[in-house]
């Protein structure tokens, strides 16, 4: 199932943030990365590592040093994000692909919170715990961007494995200064205020597992300008957000998802994805648990896609610029995802 149920609801530029694939002026031809490929056999050695196995010895280092330097950043990180812009709550394939697309603009800093202590939900295998990943096109114009190899078929392609696209796209994310990655934290509350969604309040994911076998552990706070919820489709720890916004009265139902249908399930998913109260988003398979959209198996082109659009819905209402109010630089085949539609998907 390709789906993201990982959470448990959730300055000066350095870099040059790169133009999207999918939301950028569409090129006179397409150009995907690779194709498949078999590596050229080479007798010669590898070069050898450069220190001597034999007289290895490490620096020294006192144990309260490794303390404080986990410490102090960890902290640091928490009073950075405790005021944020935007606060993406699981991170699974839409909500890495989400931040991965917040990222690119240097002023726009994001806290992810995953309440496992790996992040990348349903994104490490494909179907039924096969190891490849299809993709269905033009999504794999967003895999060409981020860097990840595939096999190219006539209306999708194949990562040979899923861990390749999600080891990449995290490699990539979690090495831009305005990213902060929160794993084994777990979203158990919002924080609304006049009907707006105003951030997210998280505790240890342990600690939210043992509230019933321990007394009171109070929780922490993120504020945030908007919150993005991915958190799959239900389950133990999913589709939280929106059950949390009906159990509030902030919206009248959860019909939960429809029964599979690959072809209209991604579409739809796309569709739908939207800000569904004021100052929250909500991407990915989510999206199917609010609209009654049917599911869509082990395929994850629309997981990369509604998590694109929902950095683009994100930056909209931060007052930044975005595609979806520059239709001219939308890809044709994209229309769907710059769609303000809020019908029910049928099955």
């Amino acid at each position: 199932m390709a789906s993201t149920v990982t959470s448990s609801f959730l300055s000066t530029p350095i870099f040059a943030p790169p133009s999207s694939s999918l939301f950028s002026p569409k090129p006179t031809h397409a150009t995907p990365t690779r194709r498949s490929h078999t590596p050229r056999a080479s007798m010669s050695a590898a070069p050898p590592p450069p220190y001597d196995f034999a007289s290895l010895k490490f620096n020294p280092i006192k144990e309260s040093i490794v303390s404080r330097e986990m410490t102090r950043r960890y902290m640091t990180d928490m009073v950075t994000h405790a005021d944020t812009d935007v606060v993406v709550v699981g991170a699974g394939s839409a909500g890495l692909s989400c931040a991965y697309e917040l990222s690119k603009n240097p002023a726009v800093n994001v806290a992810i919170v995953e309440q496992s202590v790996s992040p990348g939900g349903g994104a490490w295998l494909g179907g039924q715990l096969f190891s490849a990943m299809v993709v269905r096109k033009p999504a794999h114009l967003f895999l060409d961007e981020v860097g990840v190899e595939y096999d190219e078929q006539e209306n999708y392609v194949v990562i040979k494995h899923a861990a390749l696209f999600t080891s990449t796209i995290m490699s990539k994310l979690l090495a831009r200064p305005n990213v902060k990655l929160f794993n084994a934290v777990a979203a158990e509350d919002l924080i609304v205020k006049d009907g707006r969604v105003g951030g997210v309040v998280t505790n240890w994911a342990l600690v939210s597992m043992n509230h019933d076998t321990q007394s009171c552990m109070d929780p922490n706070v993120m504020e945030a300008k908007v919150v993005v919820s991915s958190c799959g489709h239900d389950g133990p720890f999913g589709a939280t957000g929106v059950k949390r916004l009906k159990s509030i009265g902030l919206i009248d139902s959860v019909p939960g998802m429809k029964a599979l249908d690959m072809n209209r399930a991604e579409d739809a998913i796309v569709r739908l994805t939207r800000e569904i109260v004021p100052g929250m988003i909500v991407t990915g398979m989510e999206v199917a648990e609010i609209d009654g959209a049917p599911r869509m198996g082990p395929t994850f082109g629309a997981m990369m896609i509604s998590g694109q659009k929902a950095a683009h819905l994100a930056l909209r209402s931060l007052g930044l610029p975005n595609a979806l109010d520059s239709a001219e630089n939308v890809h044709p085949e994209l229309v769907l995802a710059a769609a303000e539609s809020v019908e029910i998907a049928d099955a």
